[in-house]
């Protein structure tokens, strides 16, 4: 009887990854995220220049506006006054405005 139990227990095996396979997943795993990570630090960088460039749409859009319906000409600070564009409009456009390819510029 004790002998059965044995030889029964020698028939069933258990399923499960070797060591080897283990390796060979987390190396693959490794290589994609070296693949991936440096294109998704790429599309961050171009996310935050077109931001930049959208604020700077924004600002001249807004100075054009004002021109409009004052006979004055736009600074940023009298847009700020007048509540056309936000601080944070204003300083993200004063930091990159001069990385701007479009055509008017509004004094500070």
């Amino acid at each position: 009887m004790i002998k059965k139990f044995f030889l029964s227990a020698k028939k069933t095996t258990v399923k499960a990854f070797t060591l080897v396979e283990m390796l060979v997943v987390l190396l693959i795993i490794s290589v994609l995220m070296l693949l991936f990570v440096p294109n998704l630090t790429k599309q961050k960088e171009a996310v935050k220049d077109k931001g930049h460039a959208a604020v700077i749409k924004v600002v001249e859009s807004q100075a054009e506006l004002y021109n409009l319906n004052h006979d004055d000409s736009a600074t940023v600070d009298k847009l700020q006054k007048e509540g056309m564009i936000s601080d944070e409009q204003a300083k993200s456009y004063n930091e990159n405005a001069g990385k701007s390819t479009s055509g008017q510029k509004v004094p500070s």
